[in-house]
């Protein structure tokens, strides 16, 4: 029986209103919590955080593994799949699903706390659904789905070259264009609906993982169900403005960065690539049944567990006080969805007040014009520097080849132009792009164009589909290829390593040159592009120097962010004609204002024509102006 919400105001509700906020199971328990553990964190975060809406409880992934010798992010076989290929709760870590293989049980706990319960996904199917050949579930009659006579299973809808690119023993992609695959996709979330799921994440599906056509599907999907679902995607590894273009409208948050950890450069990594989703104006814009919102991940504060282990929290948060202080900042000022990642049960009275700061949360739901600010003035020791303006970092490196990168952006972007073939008799092609003009000829950078190899026991491709694509290597060598995505999960600071591996059948190392002169990844459909290191184009990873940001409030306040990426202190410096110029209002009763920094709480005077304070290194600094 499937719950029927129709009618109820929740079929009304509009979705992420403002950027969620809530609990993620990741960052504490990797893929090993269980019951009791996630819901003794549920009933702290009902407790403690959901009067400051936090309010979405997340197991995140592989809840469905058993938790045995053996099994790992990347194993294979230790899956729970039910009859019809879709994947169920391991019972030893959750035993309440004993009662329906599924977490009613848990999610009717949930909401009776007053919270709202989430589950992570990865995309598609289950490699072992599809080994095992399942039948597929027809919801409108509860039999195998049948269409033009044939029982369709597993096999005819899993695409085997398109396995996640750094879990490809867990998930392939589903083939969207068949009514089977669309009816399996819409079982599985049937029946996280009829669970009394009401947010979920869905891996594996942006960034260099990129599959438009699914990530559609489901919106359509949970536009069926008359139950409010918030659908969130992750990672976003490379992802740009866009990127997000295309697929902003139907989701609700989706991440812009690699995970996230308690390390300094992956805090920093995070100012150009928000700076640059904000001056695209995805803040906020239009998305699933309501708003979507640039997710710049987890807060990986308190206690911790590392990335992918076997191991529950055991470590505490590695970032120092202000460190952290500087993410919540850039968090709540880039109105990120705020999803705290560490062990609420050892929640201290410092966390518990940097995560629930009253200034902080207006800002990150209710502020407008949030953006970063270009003007501010700052000086380390006797050296002094304006911030000035700078090229957001579109584009993000995949590998190096005497001293150019090639990087994937959305074919739609100008720098993905201008790929050709080069035939030379008796040599191998060559796909090149021109890239600068010397002396009056043109200096490309090319890569070798090679032969698929086959291998025995995989379900290959239509062959007359894949006619037009192609490996690319190094230096005319065939053993290794350039991949379009990473064989594992990324930081938000890994933007750089090498991306070439063993050549192989799978849609990650195939790419197609088109009429337009794109060179097309056939794993995600983005586009490669080249660049050179003295273009200026891509960021260093913890830049140094000074940023700023600003914001208004719903009552008229400015709001102005100081941050300092220096490992030595900085003064740092904005005037009060460049603020109003930014944000189009003049103060012109400098003297009726008042200004206070948020963490300090101590008083600034405005009657000078600028604000300036010495920021500590990593450290940030929040004024709240108030007229």
């Amino acid at each position: 029986m499937h719950v029927n919400y129709r009618g109820t105001s929740q079929a009304n509700e509009e979705l992420a209103a403002l950027p969620p906020r809530g609990w993620n199971s990741y960052d504490s328990f990797s893929w090993t919590v269980d019951e009791s553990a996630y819901l003794q964190n549920a009933q702290i975060l009902a407790e403690k955080l959901l009067p400051h809406g936090y309010q979405y409880a997340v197991i995140d992934f592989l809840w469905y593994r058993k938790y045995v010798d053996g099994a790992y992010t990347d194993s294979y076989g230790f899956d729970n799949i039910d009859e019809w290929g879709r994947p169920f709760p391991d019972l030893q870590r959750f035993p309440s699903s004993t009662v329906d293989r599924g977490f009613s049980q848990i999610a009717s706990k949930v909401h009776g706390m007053g919270l709202k319960f989430g589950i992570h996904l990865m995309k598609g199917i289950s490699v072992q659904a599809v080994n095992a050949n399942t039948p597929i579930l027809d919801i409108k009659t509860g039999k195998p789905y049948i269409e033009d006579g044939h029982q369709w299973t597993a096999r005819d809808i899993g695409l085997t070259h398109r396995t996640c690119a750094w879990m490809p023993h867990g998930f392939m992609s589903v083939n969207t264009d068949t009514g089977a695959g669309r009816a399996f996709l819409r079982s599985l979330y049937r029946q996280y609906a009829d669970w009394g799921v009401d947010f979920v994440k869905v891996d594996c599906i942006f960034g260099t993982d990129y599959s438009p056509e699914e990530i559609i599907t489901i919106s359509e999907l949970l536009q069926e169900i008359d139950r409010p679902i918030i659908l969130s995607l992750s990672p976003g590894t490379e992802a740009t403005p866009a990127l997000a273009e295309n697929i902003s409208d139907h989701v609700n948050m989706y991440r812009i960065t690699g995970d996230d950890w308690d390390n300094w450069n992956d805090v920093s990594s995070h100012f150009s690539v928000s700076s640059s989703f904000a001056a695209a104006k995805k803040i906020g814009a239009t998305g699933l049944r309501g708003r979507s919102w640039p997710d710049l991940d987890m807060l990986p504060f308190g206690w911790l567990t590392d990335p992918s282990v076997n191991q529950g929290p055991h470590r505490k948060c590695n970032l120092t006080l202000d460190e952290q202080k500087t993410q919540m900042a850039l968090w709540s000022m880039a109105k990120s969805p705020l999803m705290y990642g560490g062990d609420l049960r050892h929640l201290d009275d410092i966390t518990l007040s940097i995560i629930t700061n009253p200034t902080l949360l207006k800002i990150n739901h209710y502020s407008k014009n949030n953006m970063e600010f270009h003007y501010v003035h700052s000086e380390r020791t006797s050296k002094k520097e304006h911030s000035g303006r700078f090229r957001s970092p579109y584009h993000v490196d995949l590998t190096k080849n005497d001293g150019m990168f090639v990087g994937l952006t959305a074919c739609n972007d100008d720098t993905a132009n201008g790929w050709y073939m080069i035939s030379q008799d008796g040599k191998p092609d060559h796909i090149c792009r021109n890239y600068e003009i010397q002396n009056d000829k043109s200096i490309s950078f090319c890569l070798g164009k090679t032969q698929f190899v086959h291998y025995r026991g995989i379900i290959s491709m239509d062959n007359m589909e894949h006619q037009s694509k192609f490996h690319l290597s190094v230096r005319n060598t065939s053993d290794t290829c350039l991949d379009a995505s990473a064989g594992r999960r990324r930081t938000a600071s890994e933007i750089r390593f090498p991306m070439f591996s063993a050549c192989r059948w799978h849609a990650k190392q195939m790419w197609e040159l088109n009429a337009n002169g794109n060179l097309v990844s056939s794993y995600s459909g983005l586009c490669a592009s080249v660049e050179s290191r003295d273009e200026g184009v891509f960021y260093e990873i913890g830049t140094n120097g000074a940023r700023a940001w600003v914001a208004t409030g719903s009552k008229g306040e400015i709001y102005l962010a100081f941050f300092n990426l220096d490992s030595t202190s900085r003064k740092m410096a904005a005037r009060i004609s460049d603020l109003g110029m930014v944000l189009r209002r003049a103060l012109l009763r400098k003297h009726l204002c008042s200004c206070t920094e948020v963490w300090s709480g101590k008083n600034f005077s405005l009657t000078k024509e600028e604000i300036s304070a010495v920021v500590n290194p990593h450290a940030s600094m929040l004024f709240e102006i108030i007229c």
